[in-house]
Parts: C-alpha cells; structure tokens; sequence
C-alpha cells in the first residue's frame, strides 16, 4: 500500500499539495522555486503526465510560520514546495522517495532505500579525518625494528630511550615477511615493459597493495596466512603489539587513530603528492600505544582509498563522461637506501559505445586512463598521466623541476620505441612544466534519473 502524507488542512485530503506562495523558516524565499505559478502550472513544466511516477529527493524540510510543514523537493532539475501537513514527516534531507502525480496534486508513494553510494560515502566521511600519511608511517615502523618500542614508564618517572624493548617477535616476522616483497627502486629496470615477468610483477604489487585484502580473506574464508598483504600485514603487527600488552583484539577498535595534517587539505584528491624528506620517523623510539595509533591511522588510509575508489564507480553513469569504474591505490615501494616512498595510482575504465565511424571490430573496446605520481628524492614530483585504447596510447609527463624535465624529454625517444615494441600505436608523447589539473571527488547524495 502507497505510503501518503497528510497534506492540506482536512484529515479527508491524504496527499501532499504543492504550496502556492509563501517563505521559508529562514524568511527568505525558496531558492528555484516560482511560487507565483500555480500547482497545474508547475507540474505541466515537469511534463509529468497524470498518474505518472518520478523519483524525487528531498532538498529541505522546513516548518511553516503558520503551522504545518513543508518539504522542497527537487525533481527533474526543478525545485518544488510540498505541503506536508501537520505531523513532521518521516523524511530528511537527502531522502530519495517516490511520488506520482495525482491530478494537480502529488503523492508519496513510497520511501527508497539509501543507495549504495550512499552509504560508502558515509563510511568514507566517517574515515577521513582519521588518515596516517602512509610514507611517514612506514619509516616510524622501519625505525622500530632497530631502535625497538619505548616502554611504559611508571608515574612522575621521566621517559628514556635506553628503556625500549625489541619489537615482539610476531610483529617484526610480519613486517619482515611483507618487506621481503615490497617494491624496490631498482625492480625493474629502464626498458624492461617486455621483459618476462615485468607485467606479472607489477600486478602483484597492485594485488598486495591491501586494497584487495577483504577479497582476498573472502576468498580464503578468513584464513589467509600469505605475509605479502600491505593491510593484512599491518593487521597482523596491530595483534601482535596487542598481545605483548595483554590486550584482547577488541581494544583496537577504542584507540583514537593518529591522523597526517597534510591528508586534511583536499582529502579527495586523489593522487595528492607526498613531499619525500628525507627523514620522516620520530628522533626517539614510539611507544606500543603511539605505534598502535599510528597503525590505526594507516589503515584508516588504505581503507579511505577503498571507499573513495568505491564511491566513484558507483557513480557510473550518474553523469555524462564518468568512468565505469575507478580503483585508487597507493603502492609503497623502497628507495636504494631503504627508505620507504609511496606512489599514488589512479586507474579509470571509460566504457566506449558504438558508433557510425567505429570499425565493428573496435565498436565496444574500452579506453583506459592511468595518473601515477611519485616523488622522488633528486627527480622530484612526477605525475604519468597515460590514456590507451588499443591499439593507440597517448601519454603526458610532468615534471616540477626544470632539469628533470630537460631528462625526460632528452628519454622520450627511448619510451616511444619502447611502445612501439609493444605492439602499440604512439598517438602522442608530451613533456610539461609543473603538474596537472586535479579533480576532487565532492561527497554528496546524488539523484539519478533512472528509466524502466
């Protein structure tokens, strides 16, 4: 049975009645809304027909000065006010509902259930200000396996680094564990994209980046010992340093997460730059409470990536030009001083629709967009922003330094033969100063207009 809201000033009237004249709660008219035109008026510019439905969200619930409530509802683009009667809805803003015209008059049909966007961009929001910048976090825990943990001191005893304990062994086996696999500066070398086993290394770095690591214990039932998952690892130290303190699992969830100020500043641009200084540990050991809210804010961040990569694949479609779906992932590798730096990977699917002038055999191939952006100690930042469709593959390069960029455009010669190696047809190649246009992701309740 269609939920209806009381509208009017008589019980007899269960519908809501679009409001004629009148000003909001704030004394100011309603942004959008024509309230000079009559209800038959600004459903006829809708062009919803009569026992038509349409989706609808609410933008504001509001109460009327002379008693009553009101709700303004956006609907096809257009602002609209709704007498809701008496009781205070059921309804706030950002609710999607359901209403169909009923004469000159419109009816709720029915509530909707928060989409899925909804509600990733809700567990996203609720992260984000609890992120550990990921390269600074990784050199306090590179840091702790020489220097140890500070111990617990007793009341009014002064704290001392000569009291630190060794790092408990489960939490060192698994960070050594993950350290034996971890990227290194030197992995690949210069030219080798055709050289066997380039292509399955570089999967196994994203693989083990841990923005898989749910899936991966799903697969496993849970029971996944593999030490190479950078958050499964991280899990791994997070018990052990419990256990050496005596502390059940469940103490970790009551810790509040050390969080990194420069992940503050646009939190949702994704790649943002990380400055690589030279030395990001602390000068004296952690202690295990530091080191444990630290890691929580580590894992804050692998999983804030998780989220934000979830949340702009759910949007597909929601507006024109949009990727189909969006992974987000940052890839911490090591420096030939064994110094940890991270590289931040943006990798976006663009489902291409056939056309007129598209050959049948290319009509549905997919175009792929990757932005890599890393900093690195004498280079400085340089972001990759590459675009393949195949067989063709364009690619920018930016570089912040003026000698790094004169090296670049002195090795894309070097890069161009190297594609072409591939089998893959170099459209263009480009070098430029600086670095390029960010968007950022605007977490919001989006109404999509949906066709049966």
């Amino acid at each position: 049975m269609p939920m209806k809201l009381n509208g009017g000033q008589t019980p007899a009237a269960p519908t809501n009645k679009l409001s004629g004249g009148g000003q909001t709660n704030t004394g100011l008219p309603s942004v959008g809304i024509d309230r000079t035109q009559s209800a038959q008026q600004q459903l006829a510019q809708l062009k919803l027909g009569n026992r038509e439905s349409t989706l609808a969200k609410v933008a504001e619930v509001l109460q009327r000065k002379g008693g009553g409530n009101e709700l303004i509802l956006e609907v096809k683009g257009r602002s609209l006010a709704v007498a809701a009667g008496d009781q205070p809805p059921d309804l706030k803003a950002g609710d999607l509902i359901k209403v169909m015209r009923a004469g000159n008059e419109l009816r709720l049909m029915g509530k909707l259930a928060a989409s899925e966007e909804a509600g990733i961009a809700k567990a996203l929001a609720q992260r984000l200000p609890w992120q550990q910048n990921l390269q600074s976090g990784l050199a306090q825990l590179l840091s702790s396996m020489n220097a140890g943990l500070k111990a617990a001191t007793q009341p009014g005893q002064p704290p001392s680094s000569a009291n630190a304990h060794p790092l408990p062994a489960a939490a060192r086996q698994a960070l050594e564990g993950w350290l034996a696999n971890m990227a290194k500066a030197n992995s690949l070398q210069p030219g080798a994209g055709k050289a066997e086993g380039s292509a399955a290394q570089v999967k196994q770095w994203l693989a083990e980046s841990g923005a898989y690591a749910e899936s991966r214990l799903l697969q496993t039932g849970g029971q996944s010992t593999t030490p190479t998952d950078f958050k499964l690892a991280l899990a791994r130290i997070v018990t052990a340093l419990l256990a050496s303190q005596g502390h059940k699992p469940d103490t970790f969830n009551h810790l509040k997460p050390l969080a990194s100020p420069d992940l503050m500043h646009a939190p949702l641009q994704f790649p943002k730059m990380v400055s690589a200084t030279p030395s990001q540990g602390r000068s004296e050991p952690a202690s295990v409470a530091q080191t444990l809210r630290m890691l929580a804010g580590m894992l804050n961040r692998i999983t804030v990536n998780q989220l934000h990569s979830q949340t702009l694949t759910a949007r597909a479609g929601a507006e024109p030009g949009a990727p189909s779906s969006t992974l987000l992932v940052e890839i911490p590798w090591l420096t030939p001083q064994q110094e940890p730096r991270v590289a931040q990977l943006r990798m976006e699917q663009y489902e291409q629709l056939g056309g007129s002038n598209n050959p049948p055999d290319r009509a549905s191939i997919s175009e792929w967009r990757l932005n890599l952006a890393m900093d690195l100690d004498h280079a400085g930042p340089l972001h990759f922003d590459v675009a393949y469709r195949h067989p063709g593959v364009s690619a920018q390069i930016w570089a912040e330094k003026q000698s790094t960029l004169r090296q670049v455009h002195e090795e894309l010669p070097l890069l161009r033969r190297s594609l072409v190696d591939l089998g893959l047809e170099v459209t263009d190649l480009e070098c430029r100063r600086g670095s390029p246009r960010q968007t950022e992701t605007r977490l919001e309740h989006r109404l999509v207009d949906t066709k049966a």
